[in-house]
């Protein structure tokens, strides 16, 4: 249950509700606990008349007032107990342990699916806000250029914190394929980038590239824009046009010239077999690099044809053991060690034989990924970290077809992979055991 607060009555401890979609404020999550007083500040600085906060989430009225030192021992009165109120002890049996593990594991099950949920929301968002922008590009192109700086500046205020982030699968995208595509290689194109350490500017131009890298398809018939293996020469040759229309549109919409760099290379490669110049990888800009690269590794994720698409481990393993040669070794690097052996979305067997997804890679850990189990003694899956499960590892690799029909069903393989990021999360093995 929620309540209403105004903003110069907000304390740290409250636990508060963003409504104003995830794109119109800086931080990562639109629900959460206010830790600081520089958070009150920022949320203040928003124009908000009121917001809702969850009184039974947020620090008991004694707990608020230590946080806030001297001067902040009056707490909210709407929905909250006041500061003299007594505390009430609830005193409950204990529990058994088969019960105890039953509810742990429910409630692991419940705070994986918010915390999915969340970043669907904001991946519809994402998407929603790209839509917009490429629907101003034919007669606003300056409005477009800002839309999507402005986008780009949303997705870095969530990016550059100071916390680790993880990057996860969602569930089957919805919307158009144009968007969705944009939206992944830009997502993870910037976690890379943030993970090799690129400066402000450079990351906001490689993001505002990114998401604007396939924009001369728009000028393409429906049946061009996505390449297939029976194209034609002539084909080929008006697919491969979508770079240079781009690049006029570029022009048009004064986009700076790092942002223009990507739209120009993103389907160049290190080995000079990239289109339209087949320029070598030292006269790729950095962020055409990163870009070129996550593009790549969409495509095999989420092919033309859906059949021809590979599994996330796949496409990563056949970019590392066949093309390598094509790609910044650096930056190749990077992308594994960030997304892990096995990326979110790869089907895998466990060590102890059960079938698993892999939902959400901290790159911080990456051999050690955070997976939904299928369990036959439980109708959902169960989640796991296995950095916390110190004798519990990845055996190998599946395709969807190898799974058994109740894993597949449980489990759910995407059709079409798309990637959001999340603050990460440690659980311990007693939540999720």
């Amino acid at each position: 249950m929620t309540s209403t607060v105004e903003p110069q009555d907000l304390r740290v401890g409250m636990f508060i509700h963003l409504d104003g979609g995830w794109m119109s404020h800086p931080f990562p999550l639109s629900s959460f606990k206010i830790s600081s007083a520089e958070q009150i500040d920022t949320i203040r600085s928003l124009g908000l008349k009121r917001l809702r906060w969850s009184p039974e989430r947020s620090d008991s009225p004694a707990e608020t007032t230590a946080a806030n030192a001297a001067g902040a021992a009056d707490a909210p009165t709407t929905g909250q107990a006041p500061a003299t109120a007594e505390p009430i002890v609830m005193i409950t049996p204990a529990e058994d342990p088969a019960t105890r593990a039953r509810r742990q594991a429910e409630a692991r099950a419940e705070a994986e699916a918010a915390a999915l949920r969340v970043c669907e929301r904001q991946y519809q968002e994402a998407c929603r806000d790209l839509r917009r922008v490429n629907d101003a590009l034919a007669g606003e192109p300056e409005r477009a250029r800002e839309g999507a700086q402005a986008l780009t500046r949303a997705l870095l205020d969530k990016m550059l914190i100071d916390a680790e982030l993880c990057v996860r699968v969602l569930g089957e995208p919805t919307g158009d394929r144009h968007s969705a595509h944009a939206i992944n290689v830009t997502v993870v194109s910037l976690l890379l980038a943030r993970a090799l350490k690129l400066a402000g500017p450079e990351m906001a131009d490689l993001g505002t590239g990114a998401l604007l890298h396939d924009m001369g398809k728009l000028a393409l018939p429906d049946r061009m824009r996505l390449p297939h293996d029976d194209f034609t020469a002539a084909e080929t040759s008006l697919y491969r046009d979508h770079v240079g229309h781009g690049i006029s549109q570029g022009r048009r919409m004064s986009l700076p010239p790092g942002a223009l760099l990507v739209v120009a290379q993103h389907h160049e490669l290190a080995d000079g077999t990239g289109f339209p110049k087949g320029v070598t990888g030292e006269r790729m800009s950095v962020g055409a690099r990163i870009v070129s690269l996550v593009n790549y590794y969409d495509n095999l994720c989420n092919a033309a044809t859906p059949s021809k698409s590979l599994t996330p481990h796949e496409a990563l393993s056949r970019m590392f053991a066949q093309s390598r040669n094509k790609f910044d070794a650096t930056i190749l690097n990077g992308f594994i060690h960030m997304m892990g052996i096995y990326p979110p979305g790869s089907l895998v067997q466990l060590s102890d034989d059960r079938y698993a997804m892999v939902t959400s890679v901290n790159s911080a850990r990456p051999l050690k990924p955070q997976v939904r189990v299928h369990d036959t003694a439980r109708s959902h899956g169960l989640h796991l970290n296995l950095e916390d499960c110190p004798d519990l590892g990845i055996r190998r690799s599946l395709r969807p077809s190898q799974l058994p029909a109740r894993a597949a069903e449980v489990l759910a393989p995407r059709q079409r992979v798309a990637y959001f990021f999340d603050v990460s999360a440690t659980p311990t093995v007693e939540e999720q055991l």
